[in-house]
């Protein structure tokens, strides 16, 4: 007989909460995303241990989209079997987000940012998982064609309607975001969060974007924080076969894991040595050294690989000959 599950009463012990921009919300440091790992061709069995143990830690953040998979949808409808078998059980402890905004059905109403594919999509996930409301519904990215007034009147209305309670941006830069940011004032409903691609391999975010953030009380969630598994000790010695590099299914493509990459990759681990940490504990503990990061998305494809990045915690501090030295790993081109 399956055993119910029940959450560990030390779950909020090892964890670090953060205010999320000027809101009453504290996130976890690290929050869980299931971008990955959590759709139909993956193993319900291992997600569901991988669930259980983010909560266990005190990772209260679930992050998904209507299109998270593969395929489209599958891991809205994983997640909420999840919450059927016991995690559902502590929703008020959950803070569940979900998205709109890519291609998620044929024809003009299933994409981009039109109040109809939002409405319509927010009403498809609840279904997925068996919820009455998301904590987070975003944009999941902006529109050229539509006008930001719908989008951001849209997920305006989705909050009046108890749908969600708090609303996001995910995609938009920092001119984008000014704009969304002023017309959600207008409708008296402020943005929560902003989540935007950020690591040490890819920095778009930090000319403008985050001081924009800061200036404005915008919590800010950072995807993609180990460059989709580079900044790991997988790829130390080139691409292995069981890498997202080289999975058919997977966003990282292999030309995108460069000499220059590979050797960057090298450097940096042996200083991740030297702080005791492995390259993915050191990367995300970069990114948490600045205060304007609320909290790092991770995926997980096992739980060992789940514990492994909470340790990151352990040591977010980076002296400043340490922070020299990464950015002139970063800065010179090594290929």
């Amino acid at each position: 007989m399956e055993s119910i599950y029940t959450a560990d009463e030390n779950r909020y012990a090892g964890m670090t909460y953060r205010r999320c921009g000027r809101s009453g919300i504290l996130l976890p440091a690290i929050s869980l995303g299931l971008w990955h790992n959590f759709g139909s061709v993956d193993v319900f069995n291992n997600f569901i241990k991988i669930a259980y143990t983010a909560f266990d830690n005190g990772i209260t953040h679930f992050d998904l989209a209507n299109n998270y998979g593969p395929v489209y949808g599958s891991a809205e409808e994983n997640f909420g079997r999840i919450l059927k078998k016991g995690l559902g059980v502590y929703r008020d402890e959950l803070l569940i987000s979900t998205k709109a905004g890519y291609d998620m059905w044929p024809g003009p109403y299933g994409n981009w940012g039109s109040r109809k594919y939002l409405m319509a999509s927010l009403d498809q996930s609840l279904k997925r998982m068996g919820l009455e409301y998301v904590d987070i519904f975003y944009s999941h990215r902006p529109d050229p064609e539509t006008p930001i007034e719908e989008t951001m009147g849209a997920l305006a209305d989705i909050v009046r309607q108890g749908k969600a309670l708090y609303v996001g941006i995910s995609n938009y830069n920092a001119e984008q975001t000014e704009k969304a940011l002023a017309v959600l004032k207008e409708h008296r409903v402020p943005c929560l969060i902003h989540q935007a691609r950020y690591s040490m391999f890819d920095r778009w975010t930090e000319p403008d974007l985050l001081p924009l953030l800061e200036e404005k009380g915008v919590g800010m969630i950072a995807f993609s924080p180990l460059a989709q598994g580079m900044l790991t000790n997988k790829y130390l010695h080139g691409i292995p076969e069981n890498s997202r590099a080289a999975k058919s299914t997977g966003h990282l493509k292999r030309e995108q894991v460069t000499d220059d990459k590979i050797n960057k990759i090298r450097l940096l681990n042996d200083l991740a040595t030297e702080r005791g940490q492995t390259l993915a504990e050191m990367a995300l503990a970069w990114l948490l050294k600045d205060d304007r990061v609320t909290s790092v998305l991770i995926g997980a494809s096992s739980v060992e690989q789940l514990l492994d990045n909470l340790k990151a915690l352990r040591n977010t501090n980076f002296t400043a000959d340490e922070q020299e030295r990464i950015e002139s790993i970063l800065r010179v081109n090594l290929g």
